[in-house]
């Protein structure tokens, strides 16, 4: 609403400027950008759940696809691949 306002458009028209200018709606880039920080902090983390929980994941098959879809492999052996470098 504060952007609409601050330019004058239409919250659609935002919108499509958005998806014109990065490829992706508002909703996916943040999501993706939510995935990405998730990715991060596995490295040390004590478990996917704790990571997952704290950005926003509530429903662990969704996130879990959604991670495989950004990234290629899901979060467990992210997760893992860090534990086993650590040790």
């Amino acid at each position: 609403a504060e952007l609409c306002a601050r330019f004058h458009a239409s919250r659609r028209t935002l919108q499509y400027a958005f998806e014109d200018t990065l490829g992706v709606n508002p909703s996916a880039y943040i999501r993706a950008v939510r995935l990405d920080h998730v990715r991060r902090e596995l490295r040390g983390a004590a478990s996917v759940t704790e990571v997952a929980t704290r950005w926003g994941f509530w429903h662990f098959g969704n996130f879990s696809s959604e991670y495989r879809g950004q990234f290629g492999e899901l979060p467990s052996e992210t997760w893992r691949r860090s534990r086993v470098r650590a040790g």
